[in-house]
């Protein structure tokens, strides 16, 4: 469904890729690790079309979508959710959803299917962004990148900065999504609740993917772990 194929790219002048490949196939649950700074942020930006590669290819579902501005890579079907949320706070619950719609009568996501999954919104829809806690602000961005009916989520930091009480929530949440069908490809330094989820793992050093591999494979060598995500 989802392959990079030696990606450089960064910001402006200073190069933050160097050839990164992964791959992620229909229906999987896959993630990027590794130490801040290494680049996964600048994946999930350059594969969303928010910054651009300069070297290499992006194909989503068959279509290459390497130099494709952001809002033409949504409409194919990844929806983001990015680090720090990135909700409009002065909006409120249901605006933050109905703005990401997609107004099709056969959309799976609909505001009564987010507020299924996250019943806590639903007890919030009227409230602008800025009043929610962290974990609720994490939940509203989700179900909006849901209400664009997406075949792939991209998930940046899924639980940073969140109680520990909605960081389960948040989990469970991705499970159900998993079940549905939904490609995922994430972002968190949750190692163990990962390979709880995900069945392939992605480590990244200096903008490269430095090992692949399985839960199992990547649980059993703890001084991999170590080097790649100083745990």
């Amino acid at each position: 469904m989802l392959e990079l194929d030696g990606v450089h790219g960064g910001y402006s002048n200073s190069e933050v890729l160097f050839g990164i490949s992964l791959s992620l196939d229909r229906g999987q649950v896959a993630t990027l690790m590794g130490r801040n700074g290494m680049g996964k942020t600048t994946t999930l930006r350059t594969i969303m079309g928010s910054l651009h590669a300069s070297a290499g290819r992006i194909v989503f579902n068959g279509v290459d979508i390497t130099q494709l501005p952001s809002h033409k890579i949504a409409r194919l079907g990844i929806g983001y959710v990015p680090e720090g949320r990135k909700i409009f706070p002065n909006l409120s619950v249901r605006e933050n959803l109905e703005m990401a719609a997609r107004g099709d009568q056969r959309s799976q996501w609909t505001i009564q299917t987010v507020l299924k999954l996250f019943p806590r919104l639903g007890e919030r829809l009227a409230r602008p962004g800025f009043q929610l806690s962290g974990g609720e602000q994490q939940m509203l961005a989700i179900g909006r990148a849901l209400m664009l009916n997406p075949k792939l989520l991209l998930l940046d930091e899924a639980t940073e900065g969140i109680a520990p009480v909605i960081r389960d929530e948040i989990w469970r949440t991705l499970s159900e999504l998993k079940s549905a069908g939904i490609s995922i490809l994430v972002v968190d330094k949750e190692v163990e609740e990962l390979c709880k989820l995900a069945e392939k793992h992605h480590l990244i050093e200096k903008g490269m993917v430095t090992w692949t591999g399985s839960s199992a494979d990547l649980l059993a060598n703890v001084e991999l772990q170590t080097k790649y995500l100083a745990l």
